[in-house]
């Protein structure tokens, strides 16, 4: 069983755990540079950002959403648990929240993408860069549809 909780102060080191793993599955479009300093960026600001995190029944963090208003910026679930509805059960909760959600993927992580349009997500737009001005393009997607 599976619950969602507001992220504690005892929560980063796993919660950053779950981002490097889940990026190592899914991000192989990341040059080994910008993979690094990504990684410095989010062992910078991860551990105390207001994060909603899943939870199994021992309370083990096993991914992780970050909303700033109605708009996903991370959604990250542990490839140990991909496919059981723990990205879905996150977004359920965010919708709880905000009726509508934005959100962007990157446009290589296809099983992302194919993710969020299988829950009810659109495409909105495009950017050719990421949020940090890489050139990694960006999908902007918006739900339900």
């Amino acid at each position: 069983m599976i619950s969602i909780r507001a992220s504690r102060v005892g929560d980063g080191e796993r919660v950053v755990g779950i981002w490097r793993r889940a990026v190592d599955a899914t991000h192989d479009f990341l040059t080994a540079a910008d993979r690094a300093a990504i990684d410095e960026e989010v062992r910078g600001f991860l551990p105390s950002a207001p994060l909603w995190l899943a939870v199994d029944e021992q309370d083990v963090p096993l991914g992780f959403m970050l909303l700033s208003d109605a708009h996903m910026e991370a959604l990250f679930v542990d490839p140990a648990h991909h496919g059981q509805g723990i990205g879905q059960a996150l977004v359920a909760h965010a919708w709880t929240l905000h009726p509508v959600l934005t959100t962007d993927v990157n446009e290589q992580n296809g099983q992302a993408a194919a993710f969020y349009e299988r829950i009810g997500f659109v495409r909105t737009g495009r950017s050719a860069l990421d949020g940090q001005g890489r050139a990694y393009p960006l999908i902007h997607l918006r739900g339900p549809a």
